[in-house]
Order: structure tokens, then C-alpha cells, then sequence
């Protein structure tokens, strides 16, 4: 099976990280450079004839991801490692850290929320140099947010974005609340307000009003990402998927969102 820009995915990987490209434009070295320092990418960011990026190293043995559906695979290996207390706290070693030096090669972007129960590099058992995340209150999306998920797939060649919603929002629930009651928040909170209202389902009440609308204001902003010109290209090459997930406070587990 291939991955689409949902997340569907079949293929394999090849233990804990597969392998990971992207692209490296010369026009791009000084935008990148001034982010993240100098970066050793080499030829692991080059492309080949074949359209495919070979694997990205970092100094030693670790591979990264290469694929969607490997990124994919590895965010569900360690969702699960940690909601059976089987974490593997991977990454923090010394030499890891003496390696990211040189650069960083992270293989998802996790636009998740603020919320202080949800921090991605925990709840899917990642490490430094793992994941680039972007958190924003109820994930909304923003220019700001916009360029970061961005500079993650077009500068570091990122081959799967997320969008992870999770259980009892409240942000969410601010939102919904101001929808009921008509009395919009004051202040930048509005904002946060306004772009999460869409999402509202209206046939519902009370708490399952709520719960659908974490869901479908996941669904709306990955369609809003999926949706970006800048991606097009990648998402139909199949070298980038944009999914969405949600976690579920009750039992630990992120699932995909379809």
C-alpha cells in the first residue's frame, strides 16, 4: 500500500528509523543557516534521478525515517511504548546531543496544542532531534504556525506533518461556549475564537458538542495544510503526507483521524 496525504499508509521500515530526504536548494542554505545553525546535509538531502531522497544520516548509526508511512509507523511504535509504560525515553544521550551539533534531521512536524497533558515528544516517546513541533492553543493555525509547519517540510524536507487534536480541549470548549452563549471572548482570545467556531457541529449539545469538535476542527485544519500550494507537489510525489490525530487523555492513545 502507499500513504496518502491523509495517512493511509502500507510499505515498511526497516526497524526504529527507516530512512529520511529533502530537499536542499542552494537559494535556501542562508534561511536555514540563520535557523538552525549550520547543518551537515550533504548528499542525504539531495535528491537522485529517481525523485527518491536517500537515507538522511546523522554522525554514527541512526537512520531517520525515509517515507510517510515510516514516520507514521514509528509515531504509532512509540505512542504505544508509552501508554503501556513501556517508554524508551530515546535520544537524550550524550552523543545524540554531541551529534545534533551539526545539524538536526527531525522526521514529523506535530502541530498539537499548548495544553500542558499533550506534549508530543512525550506522548509518542520521541527524543531530541525527533520531532520539530509547533503548538499553538487548539492547534489553530495562524501565518506564523503556517511558516513554521513550513520551514519544517520545505527547508529540513520533513516527510509527514500531524495534526494532533486531543480529548476535553479548552480551547475548544472556550470556543464553544462563546458560540452558545453569544458573548465572544475579549482580547486575542477572540481570535483563537473565530477560527475555531467553523468546526462547531450544531446538532450536538453539551459534552458530545465539544468532543465532535475537537475532531472536525482536526479534520479542518490538516484539509487547510493538506491544502497549501507550497506542499502540492510533495503530497502527489507521495514524499509528504499531511495527517490528523487525536489523543484521548483516558487511555493515552493517539489515533488517526479520517
Amino acid at each position: 500500500m502507499t500513504l496518502d496525504a491523509q495517512g493511509r499508509d502500507g510499505g515498511r521500515d526497516g526497524g526504529r528509523y527507516g530512512g529520511r530526504g529533502g530537499p536542499g536548494p542552494g537559494r535556501r542554505r542562508l534561511v536555514r543557516g540563520a535557523l538552525t545553525g549550520t547543518v551537515a546535509l550533504g548528499a542525504a538531502l539531495a535528491f537522485g534521478a529517481s525523485g527518491a531522497a536517500p537515507p538522511a544520516r546523522l554522525a554514527g548509526p541512526r537512520v531517520r525515517p525515509a517515507t510517510p508511512g515510516a514516520a507514521l509507523r514509528e509515531l504509532e511504535r512509540g505512542n504505544r511504548r508509552w501508554r503501556t509504560l513501556h517508554e524508551k525515553h530515546p535520544d537524550e544521550t550524550l552523543t545524540v546531543r554531541r551529534e545534533l551539533l551539526t545539524g538536526q534531521h527531525p522526521f514529523a512536524v506535530v502541530l498539537g496544542c499548548i495544553d500542558s497533558r499533550v506534549p508530543p515528544e512525550l506522548v509518542f516517546d520521541q527524543g531530541l532531534g525527533d520531532l520539530m513541533t509547533v503548538r499553538s492553543a487548539g492547534q489553530v493555525l495562524d501565518q506564523a504556525v503556517l511558516g513554521s509547519v513550513a520551514y519544517g517540510v520545505l527547508e529540513v524536507g520533513i516527510p509527514l506533518v500531524v495534526v494532533l487534536g486531543h480529548q476535553s480541549c479548552g480551547a475548544v470548549a472556550a470556543a464553544v461556549r462563546a458560540e452558545v452563549a453569544g458573548d465572544p471572548l475579549p482580547g486575542p482570545l477572540r481570535y483563537l475564537t473565530d477560527q475555531i467556531r467553523p468546526a462547531i457541529d450544531h446538532r450536538l449539545r453539551g459534552d458530545a458538542r465539544n468532543d465532535a469538535t475537537v475532531t472536525a476542527h482536526v479534520r479542518r485544519v490538516r484539509s487547510r495544510l493538506a491544502g497549501e500550494p507550497a506542499f502540492a507537489a510533495r503530497i502527489t510525489a507521495g514524499t509528504l503526507a499531511v495527517v490528523g490525530a487525536r489523543y484521548e487523555l483516558t487511555d493515552q492513545r493517539a489515533h488517526w483521524i479520517h
